[in-house]
């Protein structure tokens, strides 16, 4: 008997991932017409002409939008008193030093801005003497997080902070400057509350930086994927899914505020259709597919008409993203419903859209894709969504027939254009990933309550019968430890060491996250 906190598991189909075939679009859908609407956004009656210029490009994506941050410090003033003790610890006692410090503050956060990899703006730094003066700070409202400097001050401050409801980091002083007093009391006075445990809700050790920019940088990542991820909207081809758990978008509708708009499999037929009567569409199409069949890195392995039709799929879903203003799509029933449709499959298609910068999933499967969704906003690089294999003699091999070359988000690597692995048809990248690369895989559960992870290196590159895009991980921990931790199916990789920004950035959604490394 299942409970409602328990998965609804559906049985496997025959293939590599049990997702819906034509079966799962009724003939009334098939029959059905109408305008094509995404919650009230028409696109025009399904009408092409309404969505060629938008899906013309190759237009960059929609850029990240920065992440917002307001810096606060606090500082005392103490005056001497006789025979007394008459100052707490700290290096900064008088206006001036206090002016000296702040100027510090600023011109460090300019750097950092300066030379991130990632999107953010810092409001000025504003000094607050008590926590009923930070509710008076007039561009707090505007900013997404914030940073404490507490040189000084009492810990109403902090709870005044944290009552905002944004995120908020503290950063202390030991050797970058003036040591802070709340160096020395941070633990014992405000995270524990004088007693034993942590005692502040929202707030855990994780939100503590010394000195550091680095480790000030890679947690401001963390919330400028999470504030970009956090309320998408994303197109759906054929509706929302989820590997063998039915209320997985339902999940993502609450616990990633993500706004999940659909276009029907007869919508798109329509469309492509029109796209196909096009004939500036078409010829498009064919110069764009020509000119990255002569790029050095591609060898073309399947029919050229299938990976013609692929960019010509790839114009009609740009042109749906355009109308509805996203930058995300995914297709469900991507093993058999769109192959007749697009007279192709969706693998090439969307290895082109992440390469440009949007985020393209296969299978429509919402217990990965929030996961795909923040660990591509939090980096930057396109998302591999993968099978996942088992775990043994230190390595574990992942797959998928959608893999984007530029995992890097800068450099387009090698690849074979083949057909599609189960279905031997259509065009799907066997992408080169380069040996040696260290890459960040995240483990999502089904019911998005605990996560898991690590970082491994792609050991090989096969070619296997298998989905196309195939990488051997490394990983340096016991096999057990891997093979007892992998919770739902699908895994999202990505190029780079991204655990710390994903464990910081879930803990807020929240859902649990174990680095099994």
């Amino acid at each position: 008997m299942t409970t409602h906190d328990e998965p609804i598991l559906q049985p496997i189909k025959p293939r590599c991932c049990p997702c819906t075939g034509p079966e799962g679009v009724s003939r009334r859908d098939f029959l059905k017409a109408g305008t094509l609407a995404l919650g009230g956004l028409a696109l025009g009656g399904c009408a092409w002409s309404a969505l060629r210029d938008a899906g013309a490009g190759p237009a960059p994506a929609p850029a990240r939008q920065p992440l917002v941050v307001k810096p606060l410090f606090s500082h005392d003033v103490p005056r001497r008193h006789d025979k007394t003790s008459w100052r707490s610890w700290g290096g900064i006692e008088t206006e001036a030093q206090g002016k000296e410090e702040m100027a510090r503050i600023q011109g460090e956060l300019q750097k950092l801005a300066a030379a991130a990899d990632f999107p953010v703006k810092f409001l000025p730094v504003t000094r607050v003497r008590g926590g009923g003066e930070v509710a008076n700070v007039t561009d707090l409202a505007g900013a997404d997080a914030v940073i404490l400097y507490p040189a000084g001050g009492g810990s109403d401050i902090f709870d005044a902070a944290v009552k905002t409801g944004k995120p908020v980091v503290f950063f202390l002083r030991h050797k970058s400057g003036p040591v802070y007093l709340w160096y020395e009391i941070v633990s014992p006075r405000y995270l524990h509350g004088h007693t034993d445990k942590l005692a502040v809700k929202g707030v855990d050790n994780v939100d503590v930086v010394v000195d550091s920019m680095d480790e000030l940088a890679w947690r401001l990542r963390a919330l400028g994927g999470l504030k970009n991820a956090l309320g998408m909207r994303i197109i759906t081809i054929g509706g929302a899914s989820g590997w063998a758990c039915p209320q997985a978008p339902d999940l993502s509708r609450t616990k990633w505020k993500l706004d999940i708009q659909d276009v029907t499999y007869p919508q798109l037929a329509e469309l492509i259709k029109a796209a196909r009567e096009d004939k500036a569409a078409v010829a498009r199409a064919k110069e764009r597919a020509a000119a990255y069949l002569q790029d050095g890195g591609v060898t073309l392995e399947t029919k050229l008409p299938l990976v013609e039709n692929a960019f010509l799929l790839e114009q009609v879903f740009r042109g749906i993203m355009a109308k509805a203003d996203c930058r995300a799509i995914t297709v469900n029933s991507c093993m058999g419903t769109i192959m007749p449709i697009a007279e192709t499959t969706a693998c090439l298609t969307l290895s082109l859209l992440n390469d440009a910068g949007y985020l393209a999933f296969c299978e429509s499967d919402f217990v990965v894709i929030p996961s795909g969704i923040l660990m591509t906003q939090i980096s930057g690089r396109p998302q591999f969504l993968n099978d996942p294999t088992y775990p043994h003699q230190g390595v574990i091999t992942l797959a998928h027939c959608t893999g984007p070359r530029r995992m890097d988000g800068k450099n387009l690597e090698p690849a074979r254009i083949l057909t599609h692995f189960e279905s031997d048809y259509g065009a799907a990248p066997k992408v080169e990933m380069k040996k040696g690369t260290k890459v960040t895989s995240i483990i999502p559960d089904f019911l998005a309550q605990r996560y898991t992870g690590f970082v491994g290196e792609i050991a090989d590159v096969p070619f296997l019968p298998i989905c196309r895009c195939q990488i051997d991980v490394a990983y340096k921990v016991p096999d057990a430890r891997i093979a007892e931790n992998m919770p739902g199916f699908h895994w999202m990789t990505i190029y780079g060491d991204y655990i710390r920004e994903a464990g910081y950035a879930l803990k807020r959604i929240p859902i649990a996250f174990e680095n099994l490394g």
